[in-house]
C-alpha cells in the first residue's frame, strides 16, 4: 500500500502548492491549475479543509466509497481523515478551498461547538452540490476572510476571520438542510431500507450475537457515513437514529411482554440487552412503566 502523505500545518499545504502563506493557520486557496510539488494518491492533514471543486478532476475515495467530483461541489475534511486520490495524468486543479488550523478556533465559540457541523465526518459521496447563488455566496465569504488575511494582523484580525469561517459553516448548514429536502425521494428509499434492515435484524439471531443495534452498524449497511445517516433520519422523521431504533425495540418488546410465553428477563436477552436491569430501565424511560407492570395491565 502507498505511503500516505502527511501534511500537518496550513503553511506546509501552502507551499506543497508554491503559495505565499499569509497566515500560518489560516488560508484560501485558489488552485487555478496550480500544480502540488507532488503528487501522492493517499494524503492526511492535520486541519480542516473545505474544497470547492469547480470542474471533474478526479476521483476521491474515503475508505471504500468513490465519489467522482462534479462542478460545484463542497467537500468537507476533518483533521486525521485520509483521502485517496485518483487523478488523471494532466491533472491541473481548479477551484478553491478554504483551510483553517484547529488553533486557530481554539477557545473560541466556534471552535466549542465544530462538531455541531456534522459535514465534516460525511464520505466524499455525500458532498455538498451548490445552486449557482449558493456559490456565489460561499465564493463570497471566501473573499471576505482573503480581505482579512490582505490586510496584515490587529487586535480584531482573529475575530473577523473566525466570525467569517463560522458564517461560511452555517451557510453550508443551510445549503444541506435544502440538498436534504430535495433529495426526499432518495431520502425516502434510505428510510425504507433502514426500516428493512431493522427488521431483518430482529428476525435473526443477531441480537444475540451481536447485541443492541447501533447506528452506526445501519449506516454501514446502507453504505452512508454515521452523521450523514444520523442527519438524514433526523430530517425525514424528526427523530435521531438512536430514537427510531429504540422505539422499534420498545415496539417488538411491548408484544413479547403482552403474549406472556417468556419472562421478562428472557425478553430483554432476546433483544440484545446485556443485563435485564438495562432492559427494564429503558422500557420505563420510553413507555412510562416497568415491564412487569405493563404486563400487569395488558
Amino acid at each position: 500500500m502507498e505511503e500516505i502523505l502527511r501534511i500537518d500545518t496550513v503553511s506546509e499545504h501552502d507551499a506543497f502548492y508554491h503559495k505565499e502563506n499569509l497566515h500560518p493557520l489560516v488560508s484560501v486557496m485558489d488552485f487555478d491549475g496550480r500544480v502540488p510539488a507532488e503528487y501522492a494518491s493517499r494524503m492526511n492533514f492535520g486541519f480542516f479543509i473545505v474544497y470547492l471543486k469547480e470542474v471533474v478532476c478526479g476521483d476521491v475515495k474515503y475508505g471504500k466509497q468513490q465519489y467522482d467530483y462534479q462542478d460545484r461541489t463542497l467537500v468537507f475534511v476533518a483533521p486525521g481523515q485520509v483521502i485517496q486520490l485518483d487523478i488523471h495524468a494532466d491533472y491541473k486543479p481548479q477551484g478553491y478551498a478554504l483551510l483553517f488550523h484547529p488553533d486557530l478556533i481554539r477557545g473560541t465559540d466556534l471552535g466549542k461547538h465544530i462538531d455541531r457541523y456534522s459535514f465534516f465526518s460525511y464520505q466524499s459521496k455525500e458532498a455538498l452540490h451548490l445552486s449557482p447563488k449558493e456559490r456565489k455566496i460561499v465564493l463570497d465569504c471566501f473573499e471576505k476572510i482573503q480581505f482579512e488575511l490582505e490586510q496584515g494582523f490587529d487586535k480584531l484580525s482573529r475575530l473577523l476571520i473566525v466570525d467569517n469561517i463560522a458564517l461560511f459553516l452555517n451557510y453550508c448548514q443551510r445549503f444541506y438542510d435544502r440538498q436534504f429536502i430535495t433529495r426526499s425521494e432518495a431520502n425516502s428509499d434510505v428510510l425504507q431500507r433502514f426500516e428493512k434492515e431493522l427488521d431483518s435484524y430482529y428476525t435473526s439471531d443477531k441480537p444475540q450475537t451481536l447485541g443492541l443495534p447501533s447506528v452506526s452498524y445501519f449506516a454501514e449497511k446502507l453504505h452512508l457515513s454515521t452523521n450523514y445517516f444520523g442527519d438524514l433520519i433526523k430530517k425525514e422523521t424528526g427523530k435521531t437514529a438512536f430514537e427510531y431504533i429504540q422505539l422499534k425495540i420498545m415496539g417488538i418488546a411491548k408484544q413479547q411482554i403482552l403474549d406472556r410465553q417468556k419472562t421478562i428477563n428472557e425478553i430483554a436477552y432476546d433483544l440484545g440487552f446485556k443485563y435485564p436491569a438495562h432492559f427494564s430501565r429503558a422500557f420505563k424511560k420510553s413507555v412510562g412503566m416497568a415491564p412487569v407492570e405493563f404486563r400487569r395491565q395488558g
